[in-house]
């Protein structure tokens, strides 16, 4: 398996990387959740780096053996998930007084799940948006990610359909964490 994972902020040298370990976690992930024409869908639509978090700082990878096995992160941006459309208002700033912070793409590979690397990336998540003034988080999980957000003390606030630009929908779960 190789070296102990370090986490760190990514870089934009680590695109192609993410970009990988996104595909290969949903390719590996999604059919325990998703037929098939939803996981090529998602494996296409939703796996595509934005490089504004990282160019925000609010990025993170797990890097082991010089391979990036997971990522995550957390924007102070309007854009709520990768797939979701090009809208006017995604580079908007939120204010951190009245809106959560939106946690981001979150990608670990098969191989690398249940060993605390999610956990890792959303406390980073957690005191990184804290730090900058937001009082909660949310997210738009995927069936595969639900468990984790759970257990970090997500709730779920509404169960919907996701549209993806082909015309596949996918189960999503709207969730929410105070960090009061």
């Amino acid at each position: 398996m190789g070296d102990s994972p370090v986490q760190r902020a990514a870089v934009r040298s680590d695109v192609p990387g993410i970009a990988a370990l996104m595909r290969r976690s949903v390719l590996e992930l999604f059919p325990h959740f998703h037929d098939e024409r939803e996981t090529a869908s998602a494996a296409r639509y939703l796996t595509v780096p934005d490089v504004v978090l990282i160019d925000d700082g609010t990025y993170y990878v797990h890097e082991a053996a010089g391979e990036v096995v997971a990522c995550g992160g957390w924007s102070k941006r309007d854009k709520l998930y990768t797939g979701s459309g090009d809208r006017p208002a995604d580079g908007r700033l939120l204010d951190p007084a009245a809106e959560p912070a939106r946690v981001r793409a979150m990608f670990v590979r098969d191989d690398w799940t249940r060993r605390g690397l999610g956990r890792a990336i959303l406390a980073a998540c957690a005191r990184d948006a804290r730090a900058a003034g937001f009082r909660s988080l949310v997210l738009m999980a995927t069936l595969p990610g639900v468990p984790l957000y759970r257990s970090f003390g997500f709730r779920e606030v509404n169960r919907t359909r996701v549209p993806l630009p082909d015309g596949v929908t996918l189960a999503g779960v709207e969730m929410v964490c105070s960090l009061d």
